[in-house]
């Protein structure tokens, strides 16, 4: 066992500890020199990098000034072409110029000329004039020495002599005049009007009293119909629409000579048949819904057509009447498409005449609102047009226009005349009306109207082409005696008033009703 002293120990620990001083530092002497070196590698490829990435944006940059310069260069051509074809415009301007100064230079040499030619050619006039006066003076005083008679004397007799010579000559004249500016009118007007039947596109419309509704299948007929037909039998009632059910596949005719009450039969079948609940109470309230639809459909057609033709500021009433021409027909003829139709031409021949078409066209719109009244006074429609056309503040001459088309009033404005032509071109031209189906219509509503004069009577359908009549009377009113004599005593009157085909079937109709509340 070796007994090692203290201050060997120690020296020990001091040679340790100087050994692993030394260690150390040898130790970072060498990782100083490998981080040199990482470092000088890490730092040479940054250098070789920066040169690539420098070499690299000088090309872009070369590449980027190549292409500016090149737009540059574009842009410096198609400014020096402008510049170019500017200066030939001006050179082709000022050579221009310079031969009108030439031109005008010559001309007015040549009317100096003249001018200098005319003062002695006025002269050599003067003179020749002075010479004539006296050699006229000479004659008159040799011509009043032979006569016996003053020169004064003289010129009256002439003069009245040509007095009456010219008289005879103006009315010939005239006469002649007259006659070329009548053929001349004539000529002219024809022109006007086919040029304004040719700048204005229209089409024929003829109504007719029958429209046919789609159903999915045939099975929907018999709902339709009902429990022993009182379903279609209170349709019919609410609507005044004949419903024909028959082997036509997939589809029901309503049949009706009133467009308004087809329209309110299809939408309301078209309701049910949608809904699927179709019952006698169901029926009235969607039949009295769909009358309150129509009515605001007319009203917004009204606004449509009014803003169609360009005319603004019209009363809501007036607009309401117009929507309803949309329902009613002339010979035929919707009146609605009749209306727009004699608008249209109404303002091409204003402007022709260089009138106000506006005006022109307001009047041509509202020129048949008295065809289609709430009430049926005993008026002409013309005169009555033009009473609700003055009830709500139109101008004078489009009131006027409207009372005048059929000569009731008389004309005070060259509105008047056109709205008159016009109406009478939309009516004549080919395709446009229809007389049998007007007279058709007229007497089915003079049917109507007969049954509605007896008291008691609420609703009057006619159907079936006018060969049924149905009278709805009320039931608190009429008694079911009374109701078999209205029968009886309609026939007798229809007889004895109207004249028709075939024969007339009058069924009047008596309905009792309980209604009560279950609370």
């Amino acid at each position: 066992m070796i007994i090692l002293s203290t201050p060997s120990v120690a020296l020990i620990v001091i040679i340790a500890a100087i050994s692993l001083g030394l260690g150390v530092l040898i130790a970072g002497t060498v990782m100083r020199k490998t981080i040199i070196r990482k470092s000088q590698h890490i730092l040479k490829e940054a250098m070789t990098e920066s040169e690539v990435l420098k070499k690299e944006k000088m090309l872009q940059a070369k590449e980027k000034f190549l292409q500016l310069k090149a737009e540059h260069e574009k842009q410096v051509s198609e400014k020096n072409q402008k510049l170019a074809a500017a200066e030939n415009k001006i050179k082709q301007r000022e050579s221009t110029f310079s031969q009108k100064m030439e031109d005008l230079q010559r001309k007015q040499n040549e009317v100096q000329t003249i001018r200098e030619n005319l003062n002695s050619q006025l002269e050599i006039l003067n003179k020749k004039q002075t010479e004539l006066d006296k050699s006229h003076k000479q004659q008159l005083e040799q011509l009043e020495a032979i006569s016996g008679m003053s020169a004064q004397e003289a010129k009256d007799q002439l003069v009245e002599a040509l007095k009456q010579e010219a008289h005879i000559d103006a009315q010939s004249y005239i006469k002649e005049v007259m006659e070329e500016a009548k053929l001349s009118a004539n000529m002219e007007a024809k022109k006007l009007v086919i040029q304004s039947l040719q700048r204005t596109a229209t089409e024929a419309a003829i109504e007719n009293s029958v429209s046919v509704f789609p159903i999915e299948s045939d099975e929907i007929k018999g709902r339709i119909i009902g429990r022993e037909g009182r379903n279609i039998r209170a349709l019919e009632a609410a609507t005044g629409v004949e419903i024909i059910v028959d082997d036509t596949p997939e589809a029901i005719i309503l049949s009706g000579f009133d467009p308004v009450r087809r329209e309110i039969a299809r939408l309301s079948l078209h309701k049910l048949v949608t809904d699927g609940r179709i019952h006698p109470a169901r029926i009235e309230e969607v039949v009295a819904k769909t009358q309150k639809q129509i009515d605001q459909e007319i009203m917004d057609l009204g606004k449509r057509t009014a803003i169609d033709l360009g005319i603004h500021g019209m009363h809501h009433e007036l607009l309401r009447l117009v929507g309803k021409m949309k329902y009613r027909s002339s010979y035929g003829q919707n009146l609605l498409q009749h209306s727009k139709e004699v608008a249209n031409l109404a303002a091409t021949m204003a402007s022709e005449l260089g009138l106000n078409p506006k005006i022109a066209k307001r009047a041509a719109l509202l020129h048949d609102i008295g065809k289609v009244p709430d009430n049926e006074p005993e008026l002409p429609h013309a005169v009555l047009g033009m009473k609700l056309a003055e009830k709500y503040k139109e101008k004078p001459e489009v009131c006027n226009a409207i009372g005048s088309h059929h000569d009731e009033v008389e004309m005070n404005s060259l509105i008047s005349p056109i709205i008159q032509v016009c109406d009478a071109i939309s009516g004549a031209r080919p395709g446009a009306r229809r007389e049998v189906v007007e007279s058709y219509i007229k007497r089915l509503n003079d049917l109507e109207e007969l049954a509605l004069s007896y008291p008691g009577v609420v609703k009057t359908y006619a159907i079936q082409a006018g060969r049924e009549l149905r009278v709805i009377v009320g039931s608190e009113k009429i008694t079911d005696a009374e109701a078999e004599q209205i029968s009886h005593d309609l026939s007798k009157k229809i007889q004895t008033e109207m004249t028709y085909p075939g024969q007339i079937k009058i069924t009047v109709i008596r309905e009792t009703r309980a209604v009560a509340y279950a609370k």
